[in-house]
Parts: structure tokens; sequence; C-alpha cells
């Protein structure tokens, strides 16, 4: 099975595959917003935490680049979204509607805010320890949302400005050559907006079961 076959029924076991990711370095990292985006989808997040590796597959991101007025850098810096104007690969982490953490990546040149959301991932290690922290979902549904994301890998305040690059608890990174990338790359409209949603600015992995929000947002399929 590769890596890119999101297939919900092969999620039982622990782990679903060994999954084998190198960090990414941030001279890997495109300097464009937009550009990020795409490039992370089919990339991976990682916390190694005392209980164990959490990781899985990025399928789901969206971008907020600079002058978007929806972005929390819009403003300019502010004491606390700081992360975004770092070197692209410094997470932001903020709680929204007071209920959920969501995890960002500054994305632009420093000094530059602007973002990248995880919208959802692929689980691959640390099952046990998401279903401990979710209990009483689907696989699927793990990790399927920025919120649901934060709450299975215990990603919370404290990541706020790490360097994701940076060889700490919390990283990015690809999976070996011998897993295949996705084969394609699908765009959609922003999700939980209420303004600048018309841009196809939702970069997803078409077909997978780990895509949040209905499909009736979802666009034709591009590369």
């Amino acid at each position: 099975m590769t890596a890119g076959s999101s297939n919900p029924a092969q999620l039982g076991g622990e782990p679903r595959l060994a999954a084998r990711i190198a960090p990414l370095t941030r001279d890997e990292l495109p300097v464009d917003t937009v550009e990020l985006a795409r490039f992370m989808v089919g990339k991976c997040l990682v916390h190694d935490t005392p209980q164990g590796r959490v990781s899985g597959r990025l399928v789901e991101t969206e971008a907020y680049p600079i002058g978007d007025s929806t972005s929390h850098a819009y403003r300019g810096p502010r004491p606390y979204n700081g992360a975004l104007f770092r070197a692209p690969g410094h997470a932001y982490v903020r709680l929204v509607y007071g209920a959920s953490y969501m995890i960002n990546m500054s994305a632009e040149a420093e000094g530059q805010g602007a973002a990248v959301l995880f919208r959802a991932v692929e689980p691959l290690d640390g099952l046990r320890l998401m279903r401990d922290r979710r209990p009483g979902v689907k696989d699927s549904d793990l990790a399927r949302g920025p919120g649901r994301l934060c709450a299975a890998f215990a990603i919370g305040p404290e990541f706020d400005g790490v360097d994701l690059c940076g060889g700490h608890a919390l990283w990015i990174g690809r999976l070996s050559e011998h897993d295949a990338p996705p084969a394609r790359i699908a765009l959609a409209k922003r999700i939980g907006l209420s303004r600048e949603m018309h841009e196809l600015l939702r970069f997803y992995e078409p077909g997978s079961a780990f895509v949040s929000g209905p499909k009736r947002l979802l666009e034709p399929i591009v590369r």
C-alpha cells in the first residue's frame, strides 16, 4: 500500500504503516504562501511525545497570503501573532472561537506576515494516542479538521513560535522516496470564513477520506 491510499478500513492496526519520515529543511520550503500550501499536501506533521510518536500525512491545507483580510497577520505584528512574521516554517498556534486550537505555519520571507493552515491529516503513527485523545470517533475523523488535528496531536499554545524545521518535538517532514506522493492535488474555496471566500486557496488530496468539510464545496481537480 502506498502512502497516498487513504482507506480508513486499513487504519485498524497500530501503526497503519511504519512511517519513514525525513525532516524538511527550510531551504526546501517555497517562499510563497500559495506555493507552500500546495507543497505541503502529502508532507508530514510529527509530534514526538514522551508517550510516543504521533504523525500523519497532510491531506488538506489553506493559504492565507499577504494582504488577506482574514489572516491574523493582516493588521501587522502584534504581541500574539509574531510567529507569522518569522521565516517560513514556524508554527503559529492560536485558540479559535474559545474552543479549539489551530496550527498554521509561517509562509513568507521574514517580516512578511502570511500563513498556511494545516486543516487535516491522514494518521500514520500513534493511532492509540490519537484515539485516547479523541475517544469515540472514527479513525477517519481523528484529525479531519484543524481543531481535531490539534487535539489528536496534543498541540497547544506552548508550540506557538516553534521552528518546525528546527529539530524540536514538533516538526514537519516527508515520507521516503519509496512512498508515493499525491497523484493529484485539487483546489477549492476556503471554508469557515465570512469574507474573501471566492479565491481557490484550499488545497487537498482528492478522494481522501480524511479531507474536512462538505463535499459540495470541492472544486474540479487541477494540478
